[in-house]
């Protein structure tokens, strides 16, 4: 009895990635790291992979950076699970199973979303915007504007910096 329910109970935690399927943040970060490594490097190996993931944490911000506490890719994480990334990935396991895998492990990591935001980026869009809010744009990109002193400036630098920190699903 006892072996059938942990049986039932372990199948059905495989199907425990998320109610449409996808981990968001975890596909597409882990994607992002392998396609970087797949193109710089013809073959790949754990460590390799491990010390990109832990070059890419170290400058994570938002929901990466929750994802990489989770991973314990970060300094202060309480745990490593590192391995469970960069050994798949290094045999070029589909990221989207070593998300499932994960979320088996560790149900936050599928839970993760990313933030929708919703700013209308045309000039007169961000001019209808106070500079206390445009100053909030470019911190959530970790951009910063350095001697900006009138509100067309902050405007000037959201356009530029916009195609580096927008993904193409949300423009």
């Amino acid at each position: 009895m006892f072996l059938s329910s942990f049986i039932v109970l372990h199948c059905l935690g495989a199907f425990s990635v998320s109610a449409d399927g996808d981990c968001e943040v975890c596909v597409g970060f882990l994607q992002r790291i392998y396609k970087t490594l797949t193109s710089a490097h013809g073959e790949l190996s754990p460590a390799l992979v491990e010390e990109e993931l832990l070059r890419v944490c170290a400058v994570a911000q938002g929901k990466e950076e929750r994802l990489c506490y989770y991973l314990g890719a970060t300094s202060d994480a309480a745990t490593r699970v590192t391995g469970s990334v960069s050994r798949p990935l290094s045999s070029h396991v589909p990221v989207e199973k070593i998300c499932q895998r994960l979320s088996n492990t560790d149900t936050q990591i599928c839970q993760l979303r990313y933030e929708q935001q919703l700013w209308d980026l045309s000039s007169a869009g961000l001019s209808r915007l106070r500079v206390a809010e445009l100053r909030r744009v470019l911190a959530s990109w970790g951009e910063e504007c350095r001697g900006c002193l009138e509100k067309h400036e902050y405007i000037r630098l959201i356009q530029e910096r916009a195609p580096f920190h927008i993904r193409f699903t949300e423009l």
